[in-house]
């Protein structure tokens, strides 16, 4: 799993509202879109000047200004003092360490949420910052890396969806409900590394196996703080008394809420999987060094009578009767074959062996 470790040194003493960018340079190009839009038609460009962006404040149509990347802040810092967000609200578009919540400001309302996206390549799973910021007419978001992951959101926009009917507050919902369908996705390639690893450990335990629980368990650790609070911020939104949020948004946003908690419930059933998995690691070594312990003990059981007659008659003494017997030593070797049938007669009847 991709994790960042924030050094939260680096922020101390500073000013609230101060816009501090994890590693350097501080003034990458940063793609920004505009796609405006109503039930008449839409509008989709790139923007290169962030005063562009200003004639949207007012308009009739609802308007989704998507921001790729935080390696600028003077450009976000621009954005925001355009539709008037606070300063700590741009401070936290820029903590991608902090977990979601929802912020209910009068004028907008700011929602901070997590995006898991399984890396096929890497088997692991990259968890990505997102921030909206929810106004009567527009919706801001801002995404932590480059990327799309509302591509299929925008193509229901391109299409002359339901989405173009209604407002910003369904906008959001739509883009919440498509970070918590591919929370989904995320859940299924877990599923399958869970029942891989469970099948290893029954199978052939290692060292390595040890390795990947260990692995494992730590990313449903992570995964749990990005997910776990995504359910009270969508229970806060459904809530909310927001002007921004329309009555007929509520019964979407209870869906998503559905959803979200099977996929908490999904996401705990994996860690009890993999807290279960120590035990049966264990058991599998212990089953293993049982069964060598077992074949040890037969063989040693095997030659402990062999080892008595070969000793009886190893012994330097002159009037040994079978020592002058010419058939004496055939004799022996026949007893003593007697001897290891008889016993692995006995420890096949006993299903020892």
């Amino acid at each position: 799993m991709s994790r960042y470790r924030h050094k939260l040194t680096n922020r101390v003493g500073l000013p609230p509202g101060t816009l501090h960018v994890r590693g350097e340079p501080a003034d990458l190009p940063v793609p920004v879109t505009i796609l405006d839009y109503n039930a008449l038609g839409f509008s989709e460009k790139p923007v290169t000047d962030i005063s562009e962006c200003i004639r949207f404040r007012d308009t009739d149509t609802v308007t989704w200004i998507n921001v790729d990347g935080l390696g600028n802040p003077k450009l976000i810092e621009d954005l925001g003092k355009c539709f008037g967000i606070h300063p700590l609200i741009l401070e936290d578009i820029f903590n991608t360490s902090q977990r979601p919540k929802m912020e209910d400001l009068d004028q907008y309302i700011y929602l901070n949420l997590k995006v898991l996206t399984y890396l096929d390549s890497h088997q692991s799973i990259k968890i990505e910052h997102i921030s909206m910021v929810l106004g009567s007419n527009f919706l801001l978001s801002f995404q932590e890396d480059i990327g799309d992951v509302f591509n299929p959101v925008r193509e229901r926009i391109r299409k002359d969806g339901r989405i173009r009917k209604a407002g910003p507050d369904y906008l959001a919902y739509s883009l919440i409900d498509c970070i918590v369908d591919n929370y989904f996705m995320v859940m299924e390639k877990l599923e399958e590394q869970v029942e891989n690893l469970e099948e290893e450990l029954v199978t052939n335990p290692t060292r390595e196996s040890l390795q990947k629980i260990n692995r494992l368990k730590k990313d449903m650790i992570f995964l749990r703080k990005s997910v776990w609070p995504l359910r009270e911020l969508i229970n806060n939104l459904e809530r909310s008394e927001s002007p921004v949020m329309q009555e007929s948004t509520r019964i979407y946003l209870r869906d998503v809420y559905d959803h979200t908690v099977q996929v908490i419930d999904t996401l705990e059933t994996f860690r009890d999987m993999v807290s279960g998995m120590i035990d049966i690691y264990l058991s599998g070594l212990s089953y293993k060094m049982n069964e060598i312990m077992k074949v040890l003990t037969l063989i040693a059981t095997i030659f402990i009578p062999l080892t008595f007659v070969v000793g009886l008659y190893g012994m330097n003494f002159k009037n040994m009767p079978e020592i002058e017997w010419e058939y004496g030593y055939y004799s022996v070797l026949v007893v003593m074959v007697v001897m290891v049938v008889g016993m692995l007669a006995y420890y096949r009847k006993k299903k020892w062996i």
